[in-house]
Protein backbone atom coordinates (compact mmCIF):
# COMPACT_ATOMS: atom_id res chain seq x y z
CA UNK A 1 0.00 0.00 0.00
CA UNK A 2 2.97 2.19 0.87
CA UNK A 3 4.49 1.72 -2.60
CA UNK A 4 0.93 2.60 -4.38
CA UNK A 5 0.75 6.05 -2.06
CA UNK A 6 4.60 6.97 -2.85
CA UNK A 7 3.97 6.20 -6.85
CA UNK A 8 0.70 7.96 -6.64
CA UNK A 9 2.51 11.11 -5.77
CA UNK A 10 5.20 10.94 -8.08
CA UNK A 11 2.12 10.72 -10.55
CA UNK A 12 1.07 13.60 -8.84
CA UNK A 13 3.79 15.60 -9.50
CA UNK A 14 4.15 15.03 -12.97
CA UNK A 15 1.13 16.78 -13.50
CA UNK A 16 2.25 19.86 -12.82
CA UNK A 17 4.27 20.51 -15.63
CA UNK A 18 1.56 18.58 -17.88
CA UNK A 19 -1.28 20.88 -16.44
CA UNK A 20 0.77 24.01 -17.50
CA UNK A 21 1.98 22.64 -20.83
CA UNK A 22 -1.66 22.06 -21.21
CA UNK A 23 -2.62 25.40 -20.19
CA UNK A 24 0.09 27.00 -22.55
CA UNK A 25 -1.13 25.48 -25.74
CA UNK A 26 -4.89 25.96 -25.15
CA UNK A 27 -3.40 29.87 -24.45
CA UNK A 28 -1.69 30.00 -28.14
CA UNK A 29 -4.31 28.23 -29.95
CA UNK A 30 -7.28 31.06 -28.14
CA UNK A 31 -4.54 33.90 -28.62
CA UNK A 32 -3.76 33.09 -32.43
CA UNK A 33 -7.44 32.64 -33.13
CA UNK A 34 -8.92 34.37 -36.39
CA UNK A 35 -10.79 36.66 -34.29
CA UNK A 36 -11.20 39.90 -32.83
CA UNK A 37 -12.15 39.08 -28.82
CA UNK A 38 -12.57 43.48 -28.51
CA UNK A 39 -14.92 43.09 -31.47
CA UNK A 40 -16.73 40.74 -30.01
CA UNK A 41 -16.87 41.91 -26.61
CA UNK A 42 -18.24 45.32 -27.76
CA UNK A 43 -19.97 44.73 -30.77
CA UNK A 44 -19.94 46.50 -34.42
CA UNK A 45 -20.89 49.69 -32.96
CA UNK A 46 -18.23 50.17 -30.89
CA UNK A 47 -15.62 53.09 -32.20
CA UNK A 48 -11.46 52.21 -32.38
CA UNK A 49 -11.07 54.11 -29.48
CA UNK A 50 -13.13 51.92 -27.53
CA UNK A 51 -11.72 48.76 -28.87
CA UNK A 52 -8.38 50.26 -28.01
CA UNK A 53 -9.51 50.97 -24.59
CA UNK A 54 -10.88 47.52 -24.13
CA UNK A 55 -7.84 45.83 -24.72
CA UNK A 56 -5.72 48.11 -23.30
CA UNK A 57 -8.00 47.52 -19.89
CA UNK A 58 -7.97 43.98 -20.43
CA UNK A 59 -3.90 43.87 -21.24
CA UNK A 60 -4.16 42.44 -24.38
CA UNK A 61 -1.20 45.01 -25.40
CA UNK A 62 0.85 43.20 -23.21
CA UNK A 63 4.07 40.87 -24.21
CA UNK A 64 2.50 37.02 -24.83
CA UNK A 65 4.61 35.56 -21.96
CA UNK A 66 3.61 38.28 -19.77
CA UNK A 67 -0.60 37.54 -21.14
CA UNK A 68 0.18 33.69 -20.21
CA UNK A 69 1.63 34.11 -16.90
CA UNK A 70 -1.50 36.28 -16.08
CA UNK A 71 -3.48 33.94 -17.81
CA UNK A 72 -1.99 30.80 -15.61
CA UNK A 73 -2.37 32.75 -12.24
CA UNK A 74 -6.41 33.67 -13.13
CA UNK A 75 -6.47 30.16 -13.85
CA UNK A 76 -4.77 28.88 -10.52
CA UNK A 77 -7.33 31.36 -8.49
CA UNK A 78 -10.50 30.20 -10.04
CA UNK A 79 -10.47 33.11 -12.21
CA UNK A 80 -11.09 31.94 -16.45
CA UNK A 81 -12.98 35.58 -17.22
CA UNK A 82 -16.62 36.82 -18.16
CA UNK A 83 -18.60 35.51 -20.81
CA UNK A 84 -19.53 37.80 -23.53
CA UNK A 85 -23.00 37.45 -24.08
CA UNK A 86 -24.12 36.78 -20.27
CA UNK A 87 -21.56 38.47 -18.57
CA UNK A 88 -21.50 35.43 -16.06
CA UNK A 89 -17.92 34.00 -14.50
CA UNK A 90 -16.77 30.76 -17.23
CA UNK A 91 -16.19 29.38 -14.02
CA UNK A 92 -19.12 29.07 -13.17
CA UNK A 93 -21.06 28.27 -17.01
CA UNK A 94 -18.65 25.73 -17.11
CA UNK A 95 -19.21 24.42 -13.61
CA UNK A 96 -22.93 23.50 -14.77
CA UNK A 97 -22.38 21.71 -17.50
CA UNK A 98 -19.30 20.07 -16.41
CA UNK A 99 -21.53 17.80 -13.96
CA UNK A 100 -23.90 16.66 -17.66
CA UNK A 101 -20.88 15.90 -19.56
CA UNK A 102 -18.60 13.85 -16.80
CA UNK A 103 -22.30 11.58 -16.18
CA UNK A 104 -22.49 10.81 -19.79
CA UNK A 105 -18.56 9.50 -19.84
CA UNK A 106 -19.04 7.51 -16.73
CA UNK A 107 -22.62 5.59 -17.84
CA UNK A 108 -20.50 5.07 -21.58
CA UNK A 109 -17.67 3.84 -19.68
CA UNK A 110 -19.56 1.50 -17.53
CA UNK A 111 -21.53 0.33 -20.49
CA UNK A 112 -18.21 0.35 -22.26
CA UNK A 113 -16.46 -2.22 -19.31
CA UNK A 114 -19.63 -4.20 -19.15
CA UNK A 115 -19.80 -4.97 -22.68
CA UNK A 116 -15.96 -5.41 -23.56
CA UNK A 117 -15.65 -7.83 -20.33
CA UNK A 118 -18.78 -10.32 -21.43
CA UNK A 119 -17.60 -9.86 -25.06
CA UNK A 120 -13.86 -10.24 -24.47
CA UNK A 121 -14.16 -13.20 -22.14
CA UNK A 122 -16.72 -15.11 -24.16
CA UNK A 123 -15.07 -14.63 -27.51
CA UNK A 124 -11.67 -16.09 -25.73
CA UNK A 125 -13.48 -19.08 -23.68
CA UNK A 126 -14.84 -20.11 -27.64
CA UNK A 127 -11.76 -18.97 -29.28
CA UNK A 128 -12.02 -20.11 -33.22
CA UNK A 129 -15.44 -21.61 -32.47
CA UNK A 130 -18.83 -19.66 -33.41
CA UNK A 131 -18.75 -17.57 -30.85
CA UNK A 132 -15.95 -15.69 -31.00
CA UNK A 133 -16.61 -15.43 -34.74
CA UNK A 134 -19.69 -13.62 -33.76
CA UNK A 135 -18.49 -11.54 -31.42
CA UNK A 136 -15.40 -10.81 -33.56
CA UNK A 137 -18.00 -9.08 -36.52
CA UNK A 138 -19.96 -7.32 -34.32
CA UNK A 139 -17.07 -6.09 -32.72
CA UNK A 140 -15.47 -4.84 -36.16
CA UNK A 141 -18.93 -3.26 -36.78
CA UNK A 142 -19.12 -1.66 -34.08
CA UNK A 143 -15.97 -0.34 -34.13
CA UNK A 144 -16.36 1.17 -37.60
CA UNK A 145 -20.02 2.85 -36.42
CA UNK A 146 -19.24 6.43 -35.34
CA UNK A 147 -21.32 7.13 -31.86
CA UNK A 148 -22.97 9.94 -33.51
CA UNK A 149 -24.78 8.00 -36.39
CA UNK A 150 -25.36 5.30 -33.76
CA UNK A 151 -26.92 7.92 -31.51
CA UNK A 152 -28.96 9.23 -35.12
CA UNK A 153 -30.05 5.64 -35.83
CA UNK A 154 -31.44 5.39 -32.18
CA UNK A 155 -33.24 8.51 -31.82
CA UNK A 156 -35.26 7.28 -35.00
CA UNK A 157 -36.08 3.96 -33.46
CA UNK A 158 -35.93 3.79 -30.59
CA UNK A 159 -37.86 7.37 -29.60
CA UNK A 160 -39.41 9.05 -32.64
CA UNK A 161 -40.79 4.98 -33.71
CA UNK A 162 -40.92 2.78 -30.49
CA UNK A 163 -41.56 5.88 -27.96
CA UNK A 164 -39.45 4.20 -25.80
CA UNK A 165 -37.25 6.73 -24.89
CA UNK A 166 -37.09 10.71 -25.19
CA UNK A 167 -35.99 11.87 -28.26
CA UNK A 168 -33.09 14.19 -26.31
CA UNK A 169 -33.17 16.81 -23.32
CA UNK A 170 -32.04 16.11 -20.02
CA UNK A 171 -33.96 15.54 -16.59
CA UNK A 172 -32.00 16.26 -13.07
CA UNK A 173 -31.39 13.46 -10.82
CA UNK A 174 -32.41 15.59 -8.14
CA UNK A 175 -36.17 15.91 -10.27
CA UNK A 176 -36.89 12.40 -11.40
CA UNK A 177 -33.96 9.64 -11.29
CA UNK A 178 -36.51 7.25 -13.37
CA UNK A 179 -36.38 10.56 -15.84
CA UNK A 180 -32.84 11.28 -15.69
CA UNK A 181 -31.79 7.53 -16.34
CA UNK A 182 -34.14 7.43 -19.42
CA UNK A 183 -32.57 10.72 -20.79
CA UNK A 184 -28.79 9.37 -20.27
CA UNK A 185 -29.93 5.96 -21.82
CA UNK A 186 -29.40 6.44 -25.72
CA UNK A 187 -26.62 9.16 -25.07
CA UNK A 188 -25.09 6.41 -23.33
CA UNK A 189 -25.38 3.51 -24.90
CA UNK A 190 -24.18 5.23 -28.50
CA UNK A 191 -20.98 6.52 -26.65
CA UNK A 192 -20.38 3.04 -25.33
CA UNK A 193 -20.92 0.75 -27.97
CA UNK A 194 -18.19 1.81 -29.88
CA UNK A 195 -15.55 2.27 -27.10
CA UNK A 196 -16.76 -1.41 -25.57
CA UNK A 197 -16.33 -3.01 -29.15
CA UNK A 198 -12.54 -1.80 -29.30
CA UNK A 199 -11.96 -2.37 -25.95
CA UNK A 200 -13.06 -5.94 -26.40
CA UNK A 201 -10.94 -6.73 -28.69
CA UNK A 202 -7.90 -5.97 -27.24
CA UNK A 203 -9.47 -7.93 -23.84
CA UNK A 204 -9.83 -11.04 -26.42
CA UNK A 205 -6.38 -11.14 -27.16
CA UNK A 206 -4.94 -10.89 -24.24
CA UNK A 207 -6.61 -13.12 -22.44
CA UNK A 208 -6.52 -15.86 -25.36
CA UNK A 209 -2.42 -15.11 -24.02
CA UNK A 210 -3.13 -15.96 -21.01
CA UNK A 211 -4.79 -19.04 -21.45
CA UNK A 212 -2.27 -19.93 -23.50
CA UNK A 213 0.64 -20.10 -20.64
CA UNK A 214 1.90 -23.03 -18.74
CA UNK A 215 0.46 -21.88 -15.37
CA UNK A 216 -3.07 -21.72 -16.82
CA UNK A 217 -2.51 -25.36 -17.89
CA UNK A 218 -0.66 -26.64 -14.94
CA UNK A 219 -3.59 -24.94 -12.55
CA UNK A 220 -6.11 -27.04 -14.71
CA UNK A 221 -4.69 -30.62 -14.78
CA UNK A 222 -4.28 -30.23 -11.26
CA UNK A 223 -7.77 -30.50 -10.96
CA UNK A 224 -8.75 -26.54 -10.37
CA UNK A 225 -12.22 -25.52 -12.23
CA UNK A 226 -11.06 -23.35 -14.80
CA UNK A 227 -13.99 -21.05 -14.32
CA UNK A 228 -11.60 -20.45 -10.93
CA UNK A 229 -8.43 -20.25 -13.14
CA UNK A 230 -9.84 -17.46 -14.97
CA UNK A 231 -11.50 -15.93 -12.83
CA UNK A 232 -8.63 -15.47 -10.17
CA UNK A 233 -5.56 -15.34 -12.52
CA UNK A 234 -6.15 -15.10 -15.81
CA UNK A 235 -8.53 -12.43 -15.74
CA UNK A 236 -7.11 -10.09 -13.64
CA UNK A 237 -2.83 -10.80 -15.46
CA UNK A 238 -5.24 -10.17 -18.82
CA UNK A 239 -6.48 -6.86 -17.35
CA UNK A 240 -3.24 -4.91 -17.67
CA UNK A 241 -3.18 -4.26 -21.42
CA UNK A 242 -7.02 -3.25 -21.45
CA UNK A 243 -6.93 -0.93 -18.88
CA UNK A 244 -3.81 0.88 -20.36
CA UNK A 245 -5.85 1.43 -23.46
CA UNK A 246 -8.59 2.06 -21.26
CA UNK A 247 -6.33 5.64 -20.17
CA UNK A 248 -6.57 6.36 -24.10
CA UNK A 249 -9.90 5.70 -24.66
CA UNK A 250 -11.26 7.95 -22.11
CA UNK A 251 -10.09 10.44 -24.22
CA UNK A 252 -12.44 9.08 -26.99
CA UNK A 253 -15.16 8.51 -24.56
CA UNK A 254 -14.84 12.41 -23.54
CA UNK A 255 -14.70 14.06 -27.14
CA UNK A 256 -17.37 11.57 -27.72
CA UNK A 257 -19.70 12.83 -25.40
CA UNK A 258 -19.02 16.67 -26.51
CA UNK A 259 -20.63 15.72 -29.70
CA UNK A 260 -23.68 13.03 -28.64
CA UNK A 261 -24.58 16.41 -26.40
CA UNK A 262 -25.27 18.07 -29.61
CA UNK A 263 -26.96 15.44 -31.06
CA UNK A 264 -29.35 15.09 -27.98
CA UNK A 265 -29.74 17.94 -26.81
CA UNK A 266 -27.75 18.06 -23.50
CA UNK A 267 -26.39 20.97 -21.17
CA UNK A 268 -23.23 19.57 -21.36
CA UNK A 269 -19.92 21.16 -22.60
CA UNK A 270 -20.38 19.92 -26.22
CA UNK A 271 -23.55 21.86 -26.40
CA UNK A 272 -21.29 25.13 -24.35
CA UNK A 273 -18.26 24.34 -26.66
CA UNK A 274 -20.30 25.00 -29.88
CA UNK A 275 -22.52 28.12 -28.53
CA UNK A 276 -18.63 29.45 -27.59
CA UNK A 277 -17.16 29.16 -31.10
CA UNK A 278 -19.90 30.28 -33.04
CA UNK A 279 -20.22 33.38 -31.04
CA UNK A 280 -16.35 34.01 -30.86
CA UNK A 281 -16.18 33.56 -26.96
CA UNK A 282 -12.38 32.98 -26.88
CA UNK A 283 -12.44 32.89 -22.98
CA UNK A 284 -15.47 30.57 -22.73
CA UNK A 285 -13.65 28.36 -25.14
CA UNK A 286 -10.47 28.75 -23.38
CA UNK A 287 -12.20 27.39 -20.30
CA UNK A 288 -14.00 24.48 -21.53
CA UNK A 289 -10.72 23.21 -23.50
CA UNK A 290 -8.71 23.89 -20.20
CA UNK A 291 -11.10 21.75 -18.00
CA UNK A 292 -12.31 19.00 -20.38
CA UNK A 293 -7.90 18.48 -20.34
CA UNK A 294 -7.75 18.48 -17.11
CA UNK A 295 -10.62 16.10 -16.88
CA UNK A 296 -8.89 13.89 -19.47
CA UNK A 297 -5.43 13.83 -17.01
CA UNK A 298 -6.74 13.29 -14.00
CA UNK A 299 -8.82 10.05 -15.48
CA UNK A 300 -5.66 8.89 -16.65
CA UNK A 301 -3.99 9.41 -13.34
CA UNK A 302 -7.02 6.92 -12.08
CA UNK A 303 -5.75 5.02 -14.39
CA UNK A 304 -2.62 4.31 -13.47
CA UNK A 305 -3.04 4.12 -9.62
CA UNK A 306 -5.86 1.65 -11.03
CA UNK A 307 -3.27 -0.70 -12.32
CA UNK A 308 -0.67 -0.44 -9.64
CA UNK A 309 -3.35 -2.09 -7.93
CA UNK A 310 -4.31 -4.52 -10.63
CA UNK A 311 -0.50 -5.87 -11.31
CA UNK A 312 1.77 -6.18 -8.74
CA UNK A 313 4.67 -6.89 -11.17
CA UNK A 314 4.31 -2.84 -11.77
CA UNK A 315 4.56 -1.52 -8.00
CA UNK A 316 7.98 -3.90 -8.15
CA UNK A 317 9.84 -2.64 -11.01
Amino acid sequence: MLVVVRMTFRRLLLLVPLVLAVAFLVFVVAKFAPNDPAFNALGTSASPAARQAWIIAHGLNQPVPVQYLRFVWHALHGNLGITQDTNQPVVQVVGRALPVTLELSFFGLVIALILAVILGITAAMYRDRWPDHLIRVFSMIGLATPSFWLGIVMIQFFALRLHFFPSGGYVSPGQSVVAWLQSMAMPSLALGIPVGASLSRVLRTAMVEELDKDYVRTAIGNGLSPVVVVGRNVLRNALVTPLTMLGITIGTLIGGALVIETIFDLPGMGKLLLHGVTNGDAGLVEGIVLMVALTFVIANLLVDILLLVVNPRLRSA
